[in-house]
């Protein structure tokens, strides 16, 4: 019964965090360098491992986050406005909000891992700024729409980079630390960081379910 309890406990967190509104599809892609990849070129992208400036385990974790960046955002290439506000129905989150709300969770995994703040104890400013896109929902699909594909690149980008620098000032012993009070049981950062990659990972099947579903991609199969 623990061990249920556990499982559930987990699934209702990530539920809670991710807010998965549609069913993903196939989660392959080809990983291509569409977009750069901070402190990372383009012929090591598909190379797993330790990174320069970063200790080795932190650097194979910083390979993975890279990896899968470059995975989720292939599916958005050159959408248009509309594209990236297309809602598959009433309910759906658009692609745009899903950008965000992939920076959202970042943002907060920084707070929480490099701040060392408890789960949900933001400050002000970044309640303001990331708390829409994190709950997605009603409030993300009456707010989150008509930007251009840079604007959510930019968001992206901008905490990835903050993401990179605090990683390279943390070690692997940093990254073994183990919270025994986190909501899925004894869970080490590493663990936390795998997890906003692995989030990513859910979202890339939305995106390309949603492409295939768009009334661009329609137009040009007629």
């Amino acid at each position: 019964m623990k061990n249920q309890k556990t499982n559930y406990d987990r699934r209702n967190f990530i539920k809670k965090s991710s807010m998965v509104a549609l069913g993903t599809g196939s989660l392959l892609t080809m990983p291509q360098s569409v977009f750069p990849h901070p402190q990372t070129s383009e012929d090591e992208i598909n190379v797993f491992g330790p990174k320069e400036g970063y200790s080795p385990q932190v650097g194979t974790l910083v390979s993975m986050l890279n990896w899968m960046r470059s995975v989720i955002l292939n599916p958005v290439k050159g959408m248009s406005v509309e594209d990236l506000d297309y809602l598959v129905d009433e309910k759906a989150n658009s692609i745009g909000a899903m950008l965000l709300h992939l920076a959202a969770t970042e943002r907060f995994y920084q707070i929480h891992t490099f701040e060392g703040r408890k789960w949900g104890e933001w400050d002000k400013k970044d309640r303001s700024d990331w708390d829409i896109a994190s709950g997605l929902g009603e409030k993300a699909r009456k707010k989150i729409k008509g930007n251009e594909l840079d604007f959510y690149l930019e968001k992206l980008n901008n905490v990835r980079e903050q993401t990179l620098k605090e990683l390279a000032n943390r070690d692997d012993d940093w990254l073994m630390v183990v919270d025994k009070d986190w909501y899925w049981g004894p869970t080490n950062n590493y663990c936390k960081w795998f997890h906003v990659c692995e989030h990513e990972s859910n979202h890339n099947g939305q995106f390309k379910f949603i492409r295939s579903r768009l009334p661009s991609m329609q137009k040009g199969d007629e």
